[in-house]
């Protein structure tokens, strides 16, 4: 017997454009971003916009508050379905 679940998975390029769109919107620059989380290239966000990486926790945080909005609004997720099959075991997890 198998069970489907639907895994959420992080989608870099739509965070990417969610994070270019909340920064157009906010007026901030990728300059001005790069001096207030204080990196050393300002390459580090464009990176962000690229789906080459995305920011860290830490970085999201500031992001966040910087941008007037929630972690949430911020990451994209999509779910993918996933099947686990019974020879995974029938672990029971309990309180």
């Amino acid at each position: 017997m198998k069970t489907t679940y639907l895994k959420p998975i992080l989608d870099l390029e739509a965070t990417g454009a969610r994070i270019k769109a909340l920064m157009k919107q906010r007026g901030i620059t990728p300059r001005q971003l790069q001096v207030i989380l204080d990196f050393p290239y300002v390459q580090t966000i464009y990176n962000w916009f690229s789906a080459k990486n995305m920011p860290t926790i830490d970085n999201l945080v500031v992001l966040a508050q910087v941008l007037g909005v929630t972690i949430d609004d911020i990451i994209v997720t999509r779910k993918v379905e996933m099947e686990i099959g019974d020879a995974y075991g029938a672990e029971v997890l309990s309180a």
